[in-house]
């Protein structure tokens, strides 16, 4: 997996928690590797003891950011927790290989048992809050890797919620992909009837009795006759894979009716169809010039001079300025900060909500000083 991030909606308090003032900057730890679990033939997951000083608190559908050096330089790189606060003692993300993946290559040809590793604390909005009193349905759509917070999720849910059910839908290439194929036979044995687990194949073996193909409208109506319908009111609908995926499904489930709030997703990527629009707004008129940012973290300010092709980040890391960060897309918010005087231009904005737009908050990684007199304060 590339990284678990939440490509917001706004929030509503039955479905997402939200983020309020950051009081201070990330935290970090080393944690050691407890254990290293072959998932499938190019996904692992990655176990990591909780300090000794107390277990680090986080919410299911966070994401760790893991920070190592690869060929010569530190690489940041933020993977979803399949793990669930609620039922499991250690803390574990999913790493799936992908081509030319920098960090999702090395992690399993070099990590082993008893390595420690420098990360960054839990972070993300891919989140709800379970109580014990709550009744409700989750319908989950998953691709590949983007199973990971989902599993997270599911194990809470099923732990914490009695009265609650969840249906996934988990799309993969061929039967050998599906991550935690046996964990998930287990849970359904464990809580009957209150997980319902449909698999989706693009190359199902002779003898498959699935759902096999592309996941389009006649299939989503199948889909709907075979899980349970509890109606809108109590019904969520999150999803998490590929970004042709995601769009395919929700333009389902709009045809269905379905309002937008009730649809969450997790993006592991930035989106790309309007990025050539972007970057050449970008470089456009009087915006080619370097102008001062004041950056006020950790006790200190810093005054950086950012040129018009360089992001806020970019510059600050390039004069060993150590902000935190970690995708580098504009989805995770690890870099946000608060723009106290001046103006900001987002390259992404996916990664806040309109309302901590509207409270001045830009992320860093994708941001560049439209006036001179931006101060952006982090944490």
């Amino acid at each position: 997996m590339a990284f678990g991030l939440f490509k917001k909606k706004e929030s509503t308090p039955s479905t997402q928690t939200g983020k309020g003032e950051a009081a201070s900057g990330p935290h970090y730890h080393d944690l050691i590797v407890k254990e290293i679990i072959a998932e499938t033939k190019d996904a692992i997951s990655i176990a990591f003891q909780q300090p000794s000083s107390g277990n680090i608190p986080y919410k299911s559908g966070q994401f760790l950011t893991l920070i190592t050096t690869v060929q010569g330089k530190e690489v940041r790189r933020a993977y979803s927790l399949c793990s669930s606060p609620f039922v499991d003692k250690d803390l574990v993300v999913s790493v799936k290989r992908v081509d030319k993946g920098l960090m999702s290559n090395w992690l399993p040809d070099n990590l082993k048992s008893g390595d420690r590793l420098k990360v960054m604390e839990p972070m993300g909005q891919f989140t709800t809050e379970f109580k014990k009193e709550n009744k409700r349905h989750l319908v989950l759509f998953a691709g590949g890797s983007g199973i990971t917070p989902m599993m997270s999720i599911i194990k809470s849910l099923l732990n914490q919620e009695p009265d609650s059910i969840c249906s996934l839908i988990y799309c993969n290439r061929d039967i050998d992909s599906i991550i935690f194929k046996t964990k998930f036979e287990q849970l359904q044995t464990a809580y009957e009837g209150r997980l319902h687990l449909i698999h989706i194949l693009d190359n199902a073996p002779m003898n498959w009795q699935g759902l096999s193909g592309l996941l389009n409208k006649e299939m989503l109506v199948k889909l709907f006759e075979r899980i349970p319908d509890w109606g809108l009111e109590k019904t969520t609908y999150l999803m998490c894979g590929p970004e042709g995926m995601m769009k395919n499904v929700e333009a389902l489930l709009a045809e269905h009716q379905i309002p937008k709030e009730k649809v969450f997703k997790e993006s592991f990527v930035a989106g790309v169809l309007d990025k050539p629009k972007k970057e050449e707004a970008a470089s456009s008129g009087n915006e080619k010039k370097t102008r001062d940012v004041v950056i006020r973290y950790d006790g200190n300010e810093h005054t950086i001079a950012v040129p018009h092709n360089k992001t806020i980040l970019e510059t600050a890391l390039d004069q060993g300025i150590d902000l935190p960060y970690s995708c580098q897309s504009g989805l995770c918010t690890a870099c946000r900060g608060k723009a106290l005087s001046g103006q900001v231009k987002l390259d992404e904005e996916e990664g806040l909500s309109k309302s901590e737009r509207a409270e001045g908050y830009v992320l860093t990684c994708v941001g560049h000083p439209m006036t001179d007199d931006v101060v952006i304060e982090i944490g």
